[in-house]
């Protein structure tokens, strides 16, 4: 291993600082101390270094990050100059693990120490990513992040449920944000730890205090992001399913946009920023007002191209002739009436003289073929007192009593016997 101590025989530069020269009553500056510090770092030489990925911050075409060792939580901060980007040829990103020579460099004015990386390259993917990214396929594999199983926001809540750190600018751009968009809305804050290992069982006894509130409409989880390090418990596999199982609504606000934790995923909503889960989770007065005035102006026009149409057919209607003049209309008809009138009463005149003919005809002929003019032209029917109509003599021998039918009456008599037709 490099040593970053100074070799031997070498001295201080005239002008540094030691403890010596120092006292109460005749203290060094600030800026002679920071300028003896670059100094003695200036003089160390680069050393290759093996660690994390935990952040990467592209600004300017040069990259600001950070290194985290692979067993403890010791870190250093680290810049990549554009140039030396350019020959980097592996695709970095956070969470990766890799080998870097760096050269320490120390800033007067601001007392930084940060670490220039003249090369890196890639040795294998974080553990941390690694174990983040197995659980992630688990959630998946189950179901955790389906859209299907994703709980809708309200339109307007009632009260929200935030859960963020005390005092801080994600409570600060949530509360400011949503008022501003809607100035009644209410909240119910539960401060916790954000990080650390306090953030998890915090968040969690936060999650269902205002999950069992009736009034709560919706939770959201905030944080002003971070590096990814400090945002590994928003990744915890207790707290994604508890928010999974949550019956409240969840929105996730953790980092910024390119920071994604596992509550992201499993959380009914995920907003980029606090300001923007503000923005998602309230509706603007001003733009529902605007919203709703448009909607009241359609509505008007609307009506007014309604009722200007009708009235153009009622006009129409109005001028047509039948409408303009009815009794024209009624007197047409009223001729039209008497025409048919007549017209039956000719048919049924007809039709009553046939019959009046028809009838006399067939009571003429029924006349005629009736008994009764038959008996009035002197004819005379016979029966027998059985009721036998007499046809032949010989029905009728000497003695029998026989009843004789004229046209107006009957009389009895009795047969002397049949006469001969000579007789």
């Amino acid at each position: 291993m490099p040593s970053f101590q100074a070799e031997a025989g070498e001295t201080a530069p005239p002008d540094a600082v030691h403890p010596r020269d120092s006292s109460p009553q005749a203290p060094t500056s600030v800026s002679r101390l920071n300028e003896t510090i670059r100094d003695f770092v200036q003089r160390w030489g680069a050393v290759w270094v093996e660690g994390e990925i935990t952040s990467w911050n592209l600004r300017g075409g040069h990259v600001f990050g950070r290194l985290k060792d692979a067993e403890t939580d010791a870190a250093l901060s680290f810049r990549l100059w554009s140039s030396t980007l350019q020959r980097v040829t592996d695709d970095l990103k956070v969470g990766d693990r890799v080998v870097a020579c760096v050269k320490p460099d120390y800033f007067i004015k601001t007392g930084d120490l940060t670490f220039t990386v003249s090369s890196m390259r890639h040795t294998g993917l974080g553990d941390q990513l690694e174990r983040l990214e197995r659980l992630r396929a688990q959630l998946r594999s189950e179901g955790l992040f389906d859209a299907s199983r994703k709980r809708p926001v309200p339109f307007l809540p009632g009260v929200i449920g935030l859960i963020t750190g005390e005092r801080s600018d994600a409570e600060k751009d949530v509360h400011r944000n949503a008022e501003l968009r809607w100035p009644q809305v209410r909240f119910r804050t539960v401060h916790v730890a954000v990080q650390g290992e306090r953030c998890v069982p915090e968040v969690l006894a936060a999650l269902q205090t205002l999950d069992a509130d009736p009034e709560v409409d919706v939770i959201v989880i905030a944080r002003g992001g971070g590096d990814p390090q400090t945002l590994m418990g928003f990744s915890d596999e207790r707290l994604v399913r508890a928010v999974a199982a949550a019956s409240t609504p969840v929105v996730s606000a953790i980092g910024h946009e390119n920071d994604h934790p596992l509550l992201d995923d499993v959380a009914d909503l995920r907003a980029s920023t606090p300001t923007d889960a503000a923005k998602k989770i309230v509706p603007d007065v001003a733009e529902q007002r605007a919203l709703v005035q448009q909607l009241r102006s359609r509505a008007y026009t609307r009506l007014a191209q309604r009722v200007a149409h009708d009235i153009a057919q009622l006009e129409q209607l109005r001028s047509r002739p039948a409408l303009r003049d009815p009794e024209s209309m009624l007197t047409g008809r009223a001729h039209e009436l008497f025409t048919l009138v007549s017209r039956g009463r000719d048919q049924m005149r007809r039709r009553l003289e046939t019959a009046e003919r028809r009838t006399a005809e067939l009571r003429a002929g029924l006349r005629a073929l009736s008994p009764g003019a038959t008996l009035a032209r002197g004819y005379a029917i016979a029966h027998t007192g059985d009721g036998t109509i007499v046809r032949d003599a010989a029905q009728a021998p000497a003695g029998t009593a026989v009843t004789v039918t004229v046209a107006r009456g009957s009389f009895a008599a009795r047969s002397d016997g049949e006469i001969p037709e000579d007789g």
